[in-house]
């Protein structure tokens, strides 16, 4: 009866938000669309539960052959699957303490008495003799408290925290080589955006040239476009250099060394556009994020440990059990009358005056357990999801918007180099046309990118889908239950 009892708080998951949506606003059924590869319209569907390897909705066999390469080489998945085989192994091991403590040992000793000694038993017979002890030491701390109990627990939640670290960290790797391939298609694209701008600005300084031949302009309007010539081509090296930094992180993600970069490359017209973007109920986003699971288990841990302090405050009883054998031959040990010697013994200790410490101990695992920050990555996580769905619909606006622009800027563009050709317009209005396409063009390819990557962040948002992984064989799922 008394082994049936644990002192401190028994914990209690904290209920999810009751709240029906992420926005103040209602979410629209689906975002605007634009007449071009990456505009379509995506819609919002309440519920709609995410696949495990949810990379595969932008079909694009290219990102599906890097997320598994990053899965299978990337140093930092086998590093959290060892923080996580390391909490269960400290768990077995508080596990023990359940049970006794069985120690054997064996003492040979040889001895000499000194027999010069007066008045004593010593001073007569042999000096030399050999002393051979066996025993069994066996000891029981009775969890009568519960701290045992509530450390193991403490430990247990440890454990599931490093499990949730670990789907963290998966869901964390992929969302990062999406991201990257999808930054490197949009480097791609604002250098083919910059190399189609130096290429008409080339074409409008040939017109320029041959007219200056003619004496129909000014050596200085054919200097001012020859500067904004270089002006565009000194936008491409750092555009280069991006992207060359780009690919030396896609291959780090795949854990690979900057010389051996993956044969996959990435333009944004390889990437489909997914159609049906999930919003999960903000009831099921605490169970679905691996971050509000890890802080909710870091509670937990905390929640137990007030326990073990208080229970470090009561009685603590130790059983002691000790038998074995003494004699001065090894055969003599256990068959020789008389030799045989046991011990049992109880022990109860309470600590009487400590100055305060085992009381602040217990007021500091409250504290801690107080300062676990669960509230606020709740926040946090409902805030990420929020702020990629506004994302999403600006995106798609912004989107429509840069097309439509980088249409009148491209159209602009030519009339005014008809207008060149046959003198009607000065370099002014070459310049001007010129500089507001490049600006539309490189929007537009840019606006295009970002509809991709908030798609991603948003599966990240949700908890990416890793309670729905096939990749991962039961045993390897960590579901280990307390023993008995």
């Amino acid at each position: 009866m008394l082994t049936a009892c644990a002192v401190g708080p028994d914990f209690e998951p904290p209920a999810a938000p009751e709240v029906s949506a992420y926005t103040s606003q209602l979410l629209p059924e689906q975002t605007s669309a634009a007449d071009m590869k990456g505009g379509e319209a995506q819609r919002f569907v309440r519920g709609l539960d995410i696949p495990g390897q949810w990379w595969t909705l932008f079909h694009s066999a290219a990102l599906n052959s890097l997320v598994e390469q990053a899965l299978e080489n990337n140093p930092t998945l086998p590093a959290a699957e060892a923080a996580l085989r390391q909490a269960w192994e400290n768990v077995y091991a508080a596990q023990g303490a359940f049970f006794p403590t069985a120690v054997v040992s064996y003492s040979p000793s040889r001895n000499k008495t000194a027999t010069g000694v007066t008045f004593t038993a010593a001073s007569s017979g042999p000096p030399f003799f050999t002393l051979h002890t066996a025993q069994v030491v066996v000891t029981y701390a009775p969890d009568v408290f519960g701290g045992t109990r509530r450390q193991v627990e403490s430990l247990m939640a440890t454990a599931e925290f490093q499990r949730y670290q670990l789907e963290a960290a998966y869901l964390t790797l992929t969302s990062n080589v999406v991201a990257a391939a999808v930054q490197e298609a949009s480097l791609r694209g604002q250098i083919a955006a910059t190399e189609e701008i130096i290429k008409i600005e080339s074409a409008s300084l040939d017109i320029l040239r041959k007219q200056f031949q003619l004496g129909q302009v000014a050596g200085l309007d054919v200097a001012a476009v020859e500067a904004a010539l270089a002006q565009a081509q000194a936008t491409l090296p750092p555009l280069q250099k991006q992207l060359a930094v780009q690919r030396d992180l896609l291959t780090a993600l795949i854990g690979r060394l900057p010389s051996q970069a993956p044969a996959e490359k990435f333009e944004l017209a390889s990437l489909q556009l997914p159609q049906e973007l999930p919003v999960s109920l903000p009831s099921n986003l605490v169970e679905q994020r691996p971050d509000i699971q890890s802080a909710e288990a870091q509670l937990h841990s905390a929640s137990a440990l007030i326990g073990v302090a208080l229970a470090a405050r009561l009685p603590q009883f130790t059983l002691t059990g000790n038998a074995g054998a003494t004699a001065n031959q090894i055969s003599q040990l256990f068959m020789t009358p008389g030799t045989a010697f046991w011990t049992l013994a109880g022990n109860v200790a309470q600590t009487v005056f400590d100055a305060g410490t085992l009381l602040h101990k217990e007021r500091a695992a409250v504290a801690a357990f107080e300062e676990a920050m669960y509230r606020s990555t709740v926040i946090a996580a409902f805030q990420n999801v929020a702020d990629t769905l506004h994302a999403l619909q600006s995106d798609a606006d912004t989107l429509r918007a840069a097309f439509a622009a980088e249409r009148a800027a491209f159209e602009s563009l030519e009339i005014t180099r008809m207008q060149l050709q046959f003198g009607a317009v000065n370099y002014l209005s070459l310049l001007t046309a010129q500089n507001t396409y490049q600006m539309a063009l490189i929007a537009l390819v840019q606006a295009q990118a970002a509809r991709y990557a908030d798609t991603a962040a948003l599966f990240q948002a949700l908890g990416g889908g890793w309670w729905n992984r096939e990749d991962v064989p039961p045993a390897k799922k960590w579901d280990i239950q307390l023993m008995p």
